[in-house]
């Protein structure tokens, strides 16, 4: 109702600006012809009121009108016979002709360079209001500062109050709405009917009863979405849709620069703290190990003083035990901070893959008097680039791991096999298997399940972690599973047999 009472004013106005400038022009007209004026000065006075109806009306229709118009008024007033369209001298006819081009071509010129003039004029708004708007969000330090410039811009673009909902999923939701001069904080709506809602909208908008909602789109999902009151005419947003959505795209940019920068500054925060763990993780290891290698050494002369059949023989069995299992720990610790720090180079070398299962093997049985592991290595002889020394501790572990949940009856094997371009070495063990909720998460840092047998020795979820780190720094792959043919777990390295680039970790 309103377009329609606005386009009716308009055509009113416009009506009354042609009725005037040509009423006008026909009383200068008389005055001229009583005057004795020729009649080519009441010629220029008519096309003056064609330039003039062309200048202050809205549109070509009215100058062509115009200057049919004048043409009508000239011939009725000011040719014989008078109060007539009819013409005696035929004269007159070359005097409308040329009269009718010239009004015209008047008119037509004159309103292009009206358009041309108003175009320019919008194109110069336009791009205060964009360069306005650009430099307001490139100093928002935050998103709710961005949705403040947002509806402030749009509602002094159409006249009219504005909202803004961030609906983005890595902050909290903010709803702010422009009222007049008043920016006021709403009740943010269903967020999750909102995405899915709007998530499909790219460029349009969505027409409700209590106004326009228009998406703001990232570069993968949904932003927010702004909300025009209803009082805007379809006229009104198609005349300023690409102004519109100019500032809805610099919206969108200044949406995702803030997401990315409390990213950033999340990671920051994160890696500070990972930093400081680590920090205090080596601290404390540092100061375990030589207190527990003093326990050890104590305990073990203590075992060689006392007779084999005394009982005290079993209490510093286990106390050498406990020591030596603290002491891998504290290992695993500094030695996974040092991969995490890089402060532990990988030093490729052609190494014999069993020779290196040897000494692990060798490793964990000196731990684990009484343990027998199978070997299973291959026939024909390769060396692999690898270093050894890594390689053996991710091997060691792996048994280590194997030998806490087996009985002695449960069989543990360490097999190798080469394959195409890489080597697989397999750590399989008879024992009560990976549970299905502990297999995704395995190689997590201090991850430890929750659904083992009350008699097993926990760890602090390190081993593997290390395992993973190493062999991925030599570009190889590791992975859990159960096994297939019988109980128990089944853990695989890669390794590639191709000698490439030593990394750091």
């Amino acid at each position: 109702m309103k377009g329609k009472n606005q386009i009716g004013r308009n055509l009113t106005g416009n009506i009354c600006k042609l009725s005037l400038f040509l009423v006008l022009a026909t009383m200068v007209g008389k005055n001229f012809a009583g005057l004795g004026f020729p009649e080519t000065n009441i010629v220029v006075i008519y096309l003056l009121a064609v330039l003039l109806v062309a200048r202050f009306t809205q549109g070509y229709k009215y100058g062509i009108l115009s200057a049919v118009a004048a043409l009508l008024c000239y011939n009725y007033f000011f040719t014989a016979p008078f109060h007539t369209f009819e013409v005696n001298d035929p004269s007159y006819l070359i005097t409308f002709a040329i009269m009718l081009v010239t009004s015209f071509l008047t008119s037509t010129l004159t309103t292009k360079e009206k358009l041309l003039t108003k175009e320019a004029n919008e194109r110069g708004e336009e791009s205060k209001v964009l360069y306005m708007l650009s430099s307001k969000l490139s100093d928002a330090a935050d998103m709710e500062a961005v949705l403040k410039i947002t509806v402030e811009s749009i509602s002094r673009l159409f006249g009219v109050n504005v909202g803004c909902i961030y609906v983005g999923t890595q902050m909290k939701s903010i709803y702010i709405q422009q009222v007049g001069k008043e920016q006021i904080h709403r009740r943010v709506p269903d967020m999750e009917e909102l995405r899915g809602k709007y998530s499909n909208l790219r460029t349009e908008y969505v027409k409700e009863t209590d106004g326009y909602y228009f998406p703001v789109n990232g570069r993968e999902r949904l932003l927010a979405v702004v909300e025009i009151a209803p009082e805007v005419t379809a006229e009104e947003l198609a005349e300023k849709k690409k102004l519109l959505h100019s500032v809805l795209e610099n919206v969108s940019m200044a949406m995702e620069r803030i997401e990315v920068t409390v990213e950033r500054l999340k990671d920051k925060e994160n890696m500070e703290r990972e930093r400081e763990r680590a920090n205090l993780l080596r601290a404390i290891s540092h100061d375990l190990r030589t207190p527990l290698s003093g326990i050890m050494g104590t305990s073990e002369m203590l075992m060689d003083m006392t007779d084999k059949e005394d009982r005290r023989q079993e209490l510093l069995r286990a106390i050498y035990q406990d020591a030596d299992w603290l002491k891998s720990l504290v290992e695993n610790i500094l030695s996974l901070t040092r991969l995490q720090d890089g402060k532990i180079l990988i030093h490729k070398e052609m190494e014999a893959v069993e020779e290196v299962i040897g000494a692990a093997v060798a490793h964990v049985e000196r731990s684990f008097p009484g343990r027998i592991i199978q070997v299973d290595t291959p026939d024909d002889f390769r060396l692999v680039p690898m270093d050894a020394k890594l390689i053996e501790q991710v091997i060691t572990n792996l048994l280590d791991n194997a030998v806490k949940h087996t009985t002695s009856e449960e069989a543990i094997t360490v097999s190798a096999f080469y394959k195409k371009d890489y080597v697989v070495i397999c750590v399989r063990d008879e024992g009560e298997g990976i549970a299905k909720e502990d297999l995704p998460n395995l190689f997590q840092i201090f991850y430890t399940s929750s659904s083992r047998s009350a008699d097993v020795k926990r760890g602090i979820g390190l081993g593997l972690t290390i395992c993973e780190t190493v062999v991925k720094a030599h570009g190889g792959t590791i992975t859990a599973q159960n096994r297939t043919d019988r109980r128990g777990a089944e853990f695989t390295i890669t390794l590639p047999l191709l000698e490439g680039d030593g990394s750091n970790v």
